[in-house]
């Protein structure tokens, strides 16, 4: 039996799972800290879950159409504790799971690099997620962009973001104030994160993504796993059927400074035209020197060239 959590990963179910034992239900009590008038999603992801980056292009657009009624509240999953949690199973070594990445790439349409895998592997993937607390603990909003920066090091730059250089750097660059950042990381946040990895265990999270609808204390609907913008969209209806969607302009400057960086499959969501389409458009956003287009292994990152717009 392979324990590795991050060796569960099934792109067709769209998911990567922990094979540990659900823990107890969770009471209204323990609930109550997420009562708002909106929606809370809350959801349970990690930094190198590449089913996680794989509904980048719905969460994105859900935010963008239903934050009047939704909150998304962002929880650590805990998906690699050390690869010394392991037994036996078809993946002996860090270096395997850059075939996984490599294959999920396409099926999920966007851009992965599993080469970190074999240049610098990560030992855990607690390091980043202690690193996002600290980042949520001062701002949450730059905290989401500090976890798509992390995210972006490690699927598309190949590094190793359990490394204090690069989480300090992603710090910077998302906003943070850094001195207060590594404060936290090596105090507060710890706890923190042990608080999102107790909340998952009661909740009885077995894999990632996993979002959990809650409204007034309860818990009202789940999703799990990777799965089209319609079925996000209709949990947010079947709880709340008056909820309606709010307009946003489809306009490739408005989206990109909305989103700075942007993959082909997430500007095709948002602008709810195909795949294809998206990457003749960005091309030509590019041959107009309005973005610049990184070309990664397996897909492209277009990046919004704000100082000459």
């Amino acid at each position: 039996m392979n324990n590795n959590p991050l060796l569960n990963c099934d792109y067709e179910k769209g998911v990567c799972e922990i094979l540990e034992t659900p823990g107890s239900e969770t009471s209204a009590d323990q609930l109550q800290d997420l009562a708002t008038d909106k929606i809370n999603i809350i959801y349970f992801t990690d930094p190198i879950c590449s089913s996680c980056w794989g509904i980048e292009p719905q969460l994105r657009k859900l935010k963008l159409e239903y934050n009047n009624v939704v909150d998304v509240d962002y929880r650590m999953g805990g998906l690699l504790p050390s690869w010394d949690i392991y037994n036996s199973g078809g993946i002996s070594k860090p270096s395997d799971v850059a075939g996984h990445w490599e294959e999920v790439s396409p099926y999920y349409k966007m851009p992965i690099d599993g080469g970190v895998w074999i240049e610098d592997p990560l030992n855990s993937s607690y390091p980043p997620s202690i690193a996002f607390k600290a980042a949520q603990m001062q701002d949450k909003n730059k905290a989401v962009v500090f976890l798509r920066i992390i995210r972006e090091m490690v699927f598309l730059d190949k590094l190793n973001i359990t490394k204090d250089e690069h989480l300090e750097k992603a710090a910077l660059l998302s906003g943070l104030d850094v001195e207060q950042y590594k404060k936290d990381y090596e105090s507060t946040a710890q706890i923190e994160f042990k608080k999102d990895l107790d909340l998952g265990r009661q909740l009885g999270v077995r894999g990632f993504p996993t979002l959990i609808f809650v409204k007034d204390n309860e818990i009202l609907d789940i999703l799990y796993g990777v799965k089209p913008y319609a079925d996000f969209e209709h949990r947010i209806k079947k709880i709340n059927p008056e909820a309606s969607k709010k307009a946003y302009s489809a306009d490739w400057e408005t989206l990109f400074k909305i989103y700075p960086t942007l993959t082909t499959q997430e500007f095709a969501v948002l602008s709810d035209i195909s795949f294809d389409k998206a990457k003749e458009l960005l091309q030509n956003l590019t041959n107009e020197n309005k973005i610049s287009r990184k070309q990664f292994k397996n897909g492209d990152l277009w990046v919004w060239n704000s100082q000459k717009n």
